[in-house]
């Protein structure tokens, strides 16, 4: 199908005390459970977008080359006022050209869902969310929690090297 990765993570980037969880999680456990005890590859900002690049294209065009997009429902992410560029695309590429599946992890508990922008709304009252529980974080690397279980029955098939 063309496609380079199985899916592209979009979180909230900040450098704040409740963004390094996240951050550990999308850089360390994210990999360790999808890429190396799953056989998926995952798109991560930060990582795989280089320095030099033309950020905006190069963003666009690794989530063409996705499978799926996961985004990590934060209160940060949620109570940001001005949406980072990934998911502004990301929204677009899923709601408007229908393109791309959408995996929403909600990292902490939510509870109403009236802050979050309409297109994350409708995302979440067609298929809800992957609930991130307190009692993963004492095996987060365990594939085969319930949470984990969940997230690959939302994923692809893992792509083959080639």
């Amino acid at each position: 199908d063309g496609k380079i990765y199985d899916a592209y993570v979009i979180y909230p980037r900040s450098h704040t005390n409740e963004a390094n969880f996240v951050q550990y999680f999308v850089y360390q456990i994210m990999p360790d459970i999808l890429e190396n005890k799953c056989g998926y590859k995952l798109c991560i900002y930060g990582r795989d977008i280089y320095p030099g690049e033309d950020t905006a294209s190069a963003i666009e065009k690794r989530m063409q080359k996705s499978r799926r997009l996961i985004i990590l429902l934060t209160h940060q992410l949620i109570n940001c006022k001005e949406p980072a560029y990934d998911q502004h695309i990301a929204l677009y590429n899923a709601l408007i050209q229908n393109g791309t599946k959408v995996i929403l992890l909600e990292m902490e508990t939510i509870g109403t869902y009236e802050k979050l922008q309409e297109s994350l709304r409708f995302i979440v009252k067609q298929q809800g969310t992957v609930k991130w529980k307190e009692q993963h974080t004492v095996h987060p690397q365990s594939s085969n929690s319930r949470f984990w279980k969940q997230v690959r029955y939302h994923m692809p098939l893992p792509l083959k090297s080639s």
